[in-house]
């Protein structure tokens, strides 16, 4: 299982956008065969952030999840263009 979350940060007036975009993106990516979860969030008490916690089969699954259409449009050609930050946190289960 390939398990992470990635936190970004986006301007105030893009809200609306980003909340779209990532709507689209979680819907697509949730109905790939090897994705067990994709999750996004909005943090409490700081609206322009989003965390999203993202989970996998495996490493293959994570690599077509990266190569689809929809990761490519709405990741690399929309969040990715549209973020001021962003971090990655690779997971390991307990358990």
């Amino acid at each position: 299982m390939v398990s992470f979350t990635v936190r970004l940060k986006f301007a105030a007036d893009e809200r609306a956008e980003i909340a779209e975009t990532l709507r689209l993106l979680a819907e697509a990516s949730r109905k790939e065969p090897g994705c067990v979860s994709y999750i996004p969030h909005q943090v409490e008490g700081d609206p322009d952030t989003v965390v999203i916690y993202e989970q996998y089969r495996d490493a293959k699954a994570l690599a077509a999840h990266r190569a689809s259409e929809h990761f490519q449009k709405h990741a690399v050609g929309g969040l990715y263009q549209r973020m001021r930050e962003r971090s990655v946190e690779n997971l390991t289960a307990l358990g």
